[in-house]
């Protein structure tokens, strides 16, 4: 519906005008203390939406998932600013849309689009080494490409190295967990959720130095039963590989230098401080993270320019997956507002008992509580978001956090990224993998069924992590 686009909009700038005769003073805010769980039931009903409409309605999802999204924003904007005035509504909003959505967006766009100029041509026979090495590079690539980049670069390799074979959705279905979600752990490039932790003030290297050990542990077990299990079922087919498949190569070189350009315009925003921010009604946009921003766009339209037009078209490439990302993405960063808020006040907050569950009768972070709790919601809930509110509920200190909580960090950037690889819906990939899957003839598991395998070959895995890192 445009009426709800154009409601959207009239109603921000409504808010810009109202606010505009307050600009002076103290940044205007709301007491996290002050609202009732009420406030939450946009966010709770936005992630719900993508949880089951693509499932019980997805024509309709398909067509108005933006609008949903912008309903959605409205039915907590709307009576927010309507109780609290709309120069808290205006700052809020600008907040996060200058300092979390924005750069957000666009570090995505940068890796969704270099990566859709790369193309892997040839391909070996989808043998167990072969798979094996196939799911190693593509959980290694998660983390300096994204989740999403390494999955779209190396699904059509990964299918069509095993189009000889019968038995083949395990391949599919291990690569979505070690390629589009254990893999990411490693930088802030490689899950949402830690790029939000870099936004928020978490070092660029801090997940490579305190995740690895767990990811190894993890990726390492879960490349084991791969290659056990595929053995097996290999040892089962019939017809043998064609053995005229064509030598392997690279096509759009040029972006594998744009990619280490994403890295560098990352590494930048994190190492250098300009002590320069542009303040726009109280919100301060540093001069380092614009700089950052500019930089990803012009590697975007270097990457569109010289990049053959063919190669895109031979790689399937479209914005279909980017435009539905931007769109949802707004709903979200804008109802999670009121719950953060919420949980940074803590126990005197209406998610008090959240607060509880993760913490004991001394007030200190119980981290196995953190992994698994994060990593439940993060499983049928989107993983970004659930990040940021553990990361509140943890008192939201990046220097706390990566200090003397170190340990409970982990523990929530761990359950985040890991275990959105338990459902279709932990993490955008996922789907992805699974729809190009099943556009290729390959018969993928229901929702139900692929929970089968994640609850059968990665709670035990997860168990195992949390008694040697969390316990």
């Amino acid at each position: 519906m445009v009426f709800l686009r154009t409601l959207f909009i009239a109603f921000l700038l409504s808010l810009a005008a109202s606010a505009a005769g307050a600009a002076t003073g103290e940044a205007p805010h709301v007491d996290g203390g002050a609202l009732g769980l009420v406030w939450a039931a946009p966010f709770a009903g936005m992630l719900l939406s993508i949880a089951l409409l693509p499932l019980l309605a997805p024509a309709f999802w398909h067509h108005h998932y933006g609008k949903i999204a912008i309903a959605w924003a409205l039915a907590f904007l709307l009576p927010f600013a309507a109780v609290f005035g709309p120069a808290v509504a205006f700052y809020e909003t600008l907040h996060t849309f200058l300092l979390e959505y924005i750069p957000f967006i666009i570090l995505l766009l940068a890796l969704f689009t270099v990566a859709g100029g790369i193309r892997i041509v040839g391909h070996p026979h989808g043998t167990p080494g072969v798979n094996l090495v196939f799911l190693a590079v593509g959980t290694l690539l998660a983390s300096l490409m994204g989740t999403t980049g390494a999955a779209m670069l190396l699904i059509r390799p990964v299918i069509a190295a095993n189009a000889w074979r019968k038995r083949k959705v395990h391949v599919i279905v291990f690569f979505i967990f070690l390629v589009a979600n254990i893999g990411g752990s490693l930088t802030p490039l490689g899950d949402p959720p830690l790029f939000l932790g870099f936004l928020k003030g978490v070092p660029f290297f801090w997940p490579t130095q305190h995740i690895f050990a767990p990811m190894a542990v993890v990726a390492g077990l879960t490349l084991a039963v791969f290659y056990i299990l595929d053995r097996h079922l290999c040892a089962k087919e019939t017809d043998r590989p064609d053995k005229t498949a064509g030598r392997t190569r690279i096509e759009g070189g040029v972006n594998l230098l744009l990619l280490l350009g994403v890295v560098g315009a990352v590494l930048l925003s994190g190492i250098w401080t300009s002590g320069i921010a542009l303040t726009v009604y109280h919100v301060p946009a540093q001069l380092e993270a614009l700089v950052r921003d500019l930089l990803l766009l012009g590697i975007v339209a270097l990457s569109l320019w010289l990049t053959p037009k063919g190669l895109r078209e031979a790689n399937h490439f479209n914005w279909g997956p980017m435009a539905e990302v931007a769109k949802l993405f707004i709903g979200i960063f804008l109802t999670i507002i009121p719950a953060i808020a919420i949980l940074k006040a803590g126990e005197a907050g209406a998610l008090k008992s959240v607060v509880a569950a993760v913490t004991d009768d001394a007030g200190r972070p119980i981290d196995a509580a953190y992994f698994w709790l994060t990593g439940a919601l993060s499983s049928f809930l989107d993983n970004a978001p659930t990040y940021l509110v553990f990361f509140n509920t943890a008192g939201g200190d990046p220097a706390e956090l990566t200090g003397p909580l170190a340990s409970t960090l982990l523990a929530i950037s761990a359950g985040a990224v890991f275990m959105g690889a338990n459902t279709y819906i932990g993490n955008a990939p996922n789907f992805m993998v699974r729809a190009i899957a099943e556009q290729r003839g390959i018969r993928m598991p229901s929702f139900f069924g692929y929970m089968a395998w994640s609850g059968a070959v990665l709670l035990p895995i997860f168990a195992i992590t949390t008694l040697i890192f969390f316990i």
